[in-house]
């Protein structure tokens, strides 16, 4: 169960933390894997990595997922490439701002443009080429922030966007059926990426999770992919519109 062999699949925020493990774990499946982002150093890299360990074919395109012309344009290159996208995971983010009374314009503009309307950006790039075949799986990462507040950090922005992650995915999902493409989405708990090891390392936050958290750790690498392959998977043709929390049962109480 859960091969991915012969399948294409398109992560973008693929240049390091979620989207890098989950890129390895769709390659070790079979995949071939399309990496997208905006460091293109960073993504030959990993290509040359993943290439080289799995046996597959490993394509890094430079995208800016905020920006219109470049997504549309990494659509294009793929589907030149490849044919065909089968799987598209949603993973660029990024946040600035605090909280309500404090965050500027400027700061909710970012997260809410890298965030939140990225994924509309970049599930509608790529889903056009989906239907075309009629098949397609898009995963979009979302937050457990976006299933609940939380006490240890004012972060209004970053709930906000990933809140509508979550019923975006739903809508996309009940829209995208009668395509034959399932639309879900995972919120992630706290992982170490390149975004957050510095706060998660703090004696603050690492108290503040094991109060929180039942399973008393933050997430290793790779916990997260499990749930991805899952989603991609030709056995998951009937789950579409589910929220998948993988956050060590933070949101259980």
């Amino acid at each position: 169960m859960f091969s991915l062999k012969g399948r294409v699949a398109v992560v973008s925020g693929a240049s390091s933390g979620l989207g890098a493990q989950m890129a390895k774990g769709f390659a070790e499946q079979g995949a071939d894997v399309v990496i997208t982002a905006r460091r293109i150093e960073k993504l030959q890299a990993l290509a040359e990595e993943i290439s080289l360990k799995y046996g597959v074919k490993c394509f890094p395109v430079k995208c800016d997922v905020t920006n219109t012309e470049s997504v549309n344009g990494a659509a294009a290159i793929v589907e030149d490439e490849f044919g065909k996208v089968d799987i598209l995971v949603n993973c660029a983010g990024a946040n600035k701002g605090t909280g309500v009374l404090d965050t500027t314009d400027e700061e909710w503009d970012f997260t809410v443009d890298t965030d939140f309307t990225s994924v509309f950006k970049v599930s509608r790039a790529f889903g056009n080429i989906m239907k075309k075949h009629n098949y397609g799986r898009i995963i979009n990462i979302a937050s457990m922030y976006g299933l609940v507040g939380n006490t240890a950090m004012d972060v209004v922005a970053y709930h906000a966007t990933k809140g509508g992650v979550v019923n975006m995915t739903r809508a996309m999902a009940a829209e995208l059926a009668k395509y034959n493409i399932t639309c879900n989405a995972i919120c992630p708990g706290y992982f170490a990426t390149e975004l957050t090891v510095d706060t998660l390392e703090t004696e603050f936050f690492q108290e503040y999770m094991k109060r929180t958290v039942p399973l008393g750790r933050y997430g290793r690498e790779g916990e997260l992919n499990a749930a991805a392959i899952f989603l991609a998977s030709d056995e998951a043709s009937y789950v579409t519109g589910a929220i998948i929390p993988v956050d060590g049962g933070y949101t259980a109480v």
